[in-house]
């Protein structure tokens, strides 16, 4: 409890430092806490600690830790998400991150619908341009987004995006930077997104210097994975 408890004040404490640097209130960024491979216990104690919001990347094995742990926390979907999936993920998460294709939209909301749920979805941008990365091309962000807002059971809230692995965070910043200039055009063609999820352990201050609210931070909290 105590390394969980202590890490998540390190966390805040850089946040708030972040936000601080780039002239932010700190209540801007929302802190999501990567608990894909941790088991649920340490979970809890994370819980127990502040967290209230938990991220997840495979359905199966966060259907199995929600429910376990329940619902004191709200849950994000921030994997790769399959079409055939997408009627576990609209009853298992509040926000999902990932959307990357309109056929994805198109199910979610069907799925959403026969739920009588209303769900929060964000667009995946692959700035990198990475095979081996998900998400949309920055070309196709704009039809995708009108798609879903014609979808009644989504809420298009924003961007997310996830950059290559460096060493150095500052090689990140120009991925953020292009992320939070695409919201920007977004704004001003009149597709009101407000979100952008996007800066992870290694990374996140450079991150919230540019714009993010939804910040997903696994490592920095839980410690290295096994």
């Amino acid at each position: 409890m105590f390394l969980i408890k202590e890490n998540l004040l390190r966390v805040k404490e850089r946040i708030e430092r972040a936000a601080r640097k780039a002239g932010r209130d700190a209540a801007e960024v929302k802190l999501v806490a990567v608990s894909k491979t941790i088991e649920a216990a340490r979970i809890r104690e994370a819980i127990e600690a502040g967290v209230s919001a938990l991220g997840e990347n495979y359905i199966q094995e966060a259907q199995k830790k929600i429910e376990e742990i329940g619902r004191p926390v709200s849950w994000h979907f921030i994997g790769h998400l399959q079409s055939n999936k997408a009627k576990y993920a609209i009853r298992l998460f509040d926000v999902i991150h990932s959307v990357d294709s309109p056929p994805l939209a198109e199910e979610l909301n069907r799925r959403a619908e026969q739920a009588d749920r209303m769900v929060k979805v964000m667009i995946e941008v692959n700035l990198s341009k990475e095979a081996t990365k998900f998400g949309t091309g920055e070309e196709m962000v704009f039809s995708l987004a009108r798609r879903i807002q014609t979808l009644r059971h989504l809420s298009l809230e924003g961007l997310m995006t996830m950059p290559p692995y460096f060493d150095s965070p500052e090689k990140s910043r120009p991925y953020y930077s292009a992320l939070r200039e695409l919201e920007e055009r977004m704004i001003k063609e009149g597709i009101p997104v407000k979100e952008l999820s996007m800066g992870m352990s290694n990374d996140f201050e450079v991150a919230i210097e540019e714009g993010a609210t939804f910040v997903r931070v696994g490592t920095a909290i839980f410690g290295p994975r096994s």
